[in-house]
């Protein structure tokens, strides 16, 4: 199989022949179509994560060995079944929940993969889809997506579900009750798909880009400037007072301490995004305004299946794909880190 490898982290990607697996047991060759370009994609190529106060966390040691096909929204093609892999057949076209865990533990058990401790997850300890082919070791990991642009499909994999875990921990609220969203790039835009999809009718996107507050917009969010001081008092005017739900998408010291300012007593904020950085938080605060910080990471193989189901019931409004050839891995990169893509990359 060929690939579109980290062979050095922050070096080009480069083109490479691996192995081509060939599945034994219950595992599953899936011939990739399409995937998704995503900002983890780009930590994964840098090597490392800003883990604030001066710490970096370094890939390699998680585990991470080089060369490594980046990539972990993928829709594909089923073309080799092991002897024990039942319920999928050759020629199914199928997107693959990436976020692998060990199989066995309580959380693998209870569909919750992203939980386990022992990851091994495709695009980062395993070849993604990046390359021409993946290995997936249940056929339970492939999802059938029938009726949903293949290419948009591959976006739920990682957009999708870490949006759809991301408001579940903030909800239910009332369809009319503002949330902020700090962010409007390809998660942050699914966002507001999502949000639309569930009934949520008050939407503040917050954004640094002039072009991403205008396809947010356009989503149906209300976009707001995130440039300069005085971000979160513009939330709040727009907003009419402080918002019950924050979800920070870019996730760094600045964007934390705005989505902190915008809450309400009892409101929580939700770190999605890990470009890095600190929160200082005063304790006593915390217990006078009841205010909730949480995490969220990826989402589950059952965010998954209500993601999809919500897309192909008509519910969750596409959201804006560029296709571009996997030959221009390197370019669809270097676009997403400086900044230039409007919804999601998918290499074809």
């Amino acid at each position: 199989m060929k690939a579109w490898a980290v062979v050095e982290a922050g070096a080009p990607l480069e083109l490479l022949d691996f192995p081509t697996p060939e599945p034994t047991g219950s595992e599953v060759l899936v011939e990739v179509t399409h995937a998704g370009v995503c900002h983890s994609d780009l930590h994964f190529w840098k090597g490392e994560y800003n883990m604030g106060g001066g710490k970096v966390m370094k890939l390699s040691e998680r585990g991470v060995t080089l060369p490594r096909a980046p990539g972990h929204e993928i829709s594909g093609r089923v073309v080799a079944v092991g002897p024990d892999a039942t319920g999928v057949s050759i020629g199914d076209q199928r997107v693959v929940y990436p976020w692998l865990g060990c199989g066995e533990c309580v959380h693998c058990q209870a569909e919750e993969d992203n939980m386990c401790q022992k990851q091994r997850a495709l695009g980062v300890i395993q070849n993604g889809g990046f390359g021409s082919h993946v290995l997936v070791p249940h056929p339970r990991y492939l999802i059938d997506a029938e009726g949903v642009d293949p290419g948009l499909a591959a976006t739920y994999a990682c957009s999708g579900i870490t949006t759809y875990s991301a408001i579940s921990k903030v909800m239910p609220m009332s369809p009319d009750a503002p949330i902020a969203l700090i962010g409007a790039g390809g998660v942050g835009l699914m966002a507001i798909a999502m949000l639309k999809a569930m009934g949520h009718r008050a939407i503040y996107s917050v954004d640094l880009s002039a072009e991403k507050r205008a396809a947010a917009d356009e989503a149906g969010a209300v976009a707001i400037d995130g440039a300069g001081d005085g971000v979160a008092e513009r939330v709040l005017a727009a907003t009419g007072g402080p918002v019950l739900a924050v979800l920070d998408f870019v996730g760094n010291s600045q964007t934390a301490t705005n989505g902190m300012a915008m809450l309400d007593k009892g409101g929580t904020l939700v770190i999605v995004g890990v470009t890095g950085g600190d929160l200082t938080l005063s304790l006593a605060t915390m217990v006078f305004r009841i205010y909730s910080v949480v995490g969220s990471n990826t989402g589950s193989l059952k965010d998954l299946r209500a993601v999809v189901k919500l897309a192909q019931e008509g519910k969750l409004k596409p959201t804006p794909v560029t296709l571009c050839p996997k030959d221009h891995a390197n370019e669809a990169m270097m676009e997403l880190k400086a900044g230039h893509v409007t919804g999601r990359t998918v290499l074809v």
